[in-house]
C-alpha cells in the first residue's frame, strides 16, 4: 500500500488535486487506516499519469471521469484487467499525437 504523501511526492501533485481527483472517483483509496489515512494502490501511479496526461490534451476532469472513472476506480479496488483494456479510440489518439506547442 501507498501512503498519501508518497503519491504526492512521486507524482508531484498537490493534496487539493489529489483530493479532488478523489472527490470524482478517479483515485480511489484502496484502504483507510484506524486513524483515518488514505492509502492506495500502488496502480495509483499510473492512474495520476494517465489523467495528468488527458488534461495535458484538453480533456476536463469530467471528460475523464465520464469516459474512464469507473475504469479507474475498478483498477484501484483490484481488478488489474481493467487498466489493460483499450482506452476509448478518441482517447488513445490523444495520448499518442504529441501536443501543439503553445
Amino acid at each position: 500500500m501507498v501512503r498519501t504523501k508518497e503519491v504526492l511526492e512521486r507524482t508531484g501533485i498537490s493534496r487539493q488535486v489529489l483530493y479532488r481527483y478523489m472527490q470524482m472517483d478517479l483515485v480511489v483509496p484502496a484502504s483507510t487506516t484506524e486513524s483515518g489515512r488514505n492509502q492506495f494502490s500502488p496502480r495509483v501511479f499510473r492512474i495520476i499519469e494517465l489523467i495528468e496526461r488527458l488534461k495535458e490534451r484538453g480533456y476536463t476532469l469530467r471528460d475523464i471521469r465520464d469516459i474512464v472513472g469507473e475504469r479507474f476506480a475498478a483498477a484501484q479496488r483490484g481488478s488489474a484487467d481493467a487498466l489493460d483494456e483499450p482506452l476509448p479510440e478518441s482517447l488513445e489518439d490523444s495520448l499518442e499525437t504529441p501536443s501543439e506547442p503553445e
